[in-house]
């Protein structure tokens, strides 16, 4: 079947590889529709993944069509539409018996740790697909995206009126956003690019943006009465912007991560302990972060279609994939259609 196959890093290739072998109890083979393109394979692609090798099969944000069925198929039928939740799970380590199964102790993710959904079809646990008869294969492929932003949010629980800082406009900033727009915060949204943060903006619920040219600070305190943002979001996966966050953060306040990078990110220890500040970080999502991320598309409260800026048919993905990391082409969330 034709796939694609991140062969070394700035290297992709359009390769046959062997059909999904015969079906086991619980599984299930999809015909992958679409795969959104996520910053983790955009990172893959630059060398700069963590926990990351190569050859790989990338993909883990996939608008699904169920083609086969093995045994005990439980809630779903073939011809459904699914997104697929890439995290595979033990099921009984200290996190999963918790039931944080998002950052399970042998937590391998499609398309990262293991091979994902670049290719015609694919095997999954049957638990894994999220059907929905009413959202399209876009917005199903999106949901995987939607669900770091909704289970970041979480975590922190911003209470109605409360000053929340996200930074990063990207698609994993973009999905922080909406939670945090929901939950009936005051969104600011920053972000060192011009175009993102005015995408950013007009995320309904965003009540201010903040460009970072060095005088946001400043900027900050005048949109929160000399306060600072009680959450801060830092959604940029920049080791500078990681470890300037410490700083944007009010008295009392708690700082997510949400964005990653391959290094140690750094901070001033007197000033994290004066402010008492609280240091999360945020993982991936649970399945029902997915089941409550779909209800909600489906009742109209998130709308991602402005999301999708550039297309490619998968024949075209290794001459085109170069081209999405260009700032010049201003990519906010690339969809390949199989």
């Amino acid at each position: 079947m034709k796939t694609i196959r991140l062969e070394e890093p700035g290297r992709l290739a359009l390769v046959e590889t062997e059909r999904p072998p015969a079906l086991g109890e619980g599984e299930v083979r999809v015909r992958v529709r679409r795969v959104g393109v996520c910053g983790t394979d955009l990172h893959a692609f630059r060398g700069r993944q963590p926990f990351f090798s190569y050859p790989r099969i990338l993909g883990h944000e996939l608008g699904v069509v169920v083609e086969q069925i093995g045994p005990n198929p439980r809630h779903i039928q073939e011809g459904d539409l699914c997104a697929v939740e890439p995290y595979l799970t033990c099921g009984a380590c200290v996190a999963c018996r918790r039931g944080k199964t998002n950052c399970c102790t042998s937590l391998r993710c499609l398309g990262v740790h293991t091979d994902g959904g670049m290719r015609e079809s694919i095997v999954v646990p049957v638990e894994k697909l999220h059907p929905s008869d009413r959202l399209s294969l876009d917005q199903l492929a999106l949901i995987e995206t939607l669900g770091i932003g909704a289970h970041a949010v979480d975590r922190a629980a911003p209470e109605p009126g409360e000053n929340v800082l996200v930074i990063g406009a990207g698609p994993i900033g973009l999905s922080v956003l909406q939670f945090a727009a929901l939950s009936r915060a005051r969104v600011i949204v920053m972000d060192v690019n011009p175009d993102r943060l005015a995408f950013g903006a007009s995320v309904e619920g965003v009540s201010a943006s903040v460009l970072a040219d060095g005088g946001e600070v400043d900027r900050l305190l005048d949109l929160t009465d000399g306060e600072m943002p009680t959450i801060v979001f830092d959604a940029s996966g920049s080791a500078a912007s990681m470890a300037r966050s410490f700083d944007l953060v009010a008295h009392g306040g708690k700082l997510v991560f949400v964005g990653l990078f391959a290094g140690d990110v750094t901070f001033h220890d007197p000033s994290f302990h004066r402010r008492e500040t609280t240091l999360l970080a945020s993982r991936n999502a649970t399945s029902a972060d997915f089941t409550r991320i779909i209800g909600l598309v489906e009742a109209g409260k998130i709308d991602t279609s402005p999301w999708i800026t550039h297309r490619a048919r998968f024949d075209r993905v290794p001459d085109e994939f170069a081209s999405w990391l260009d700032p010049q082409n201003k990519v906010i969330k690339a969809m390949i259609e199989w």
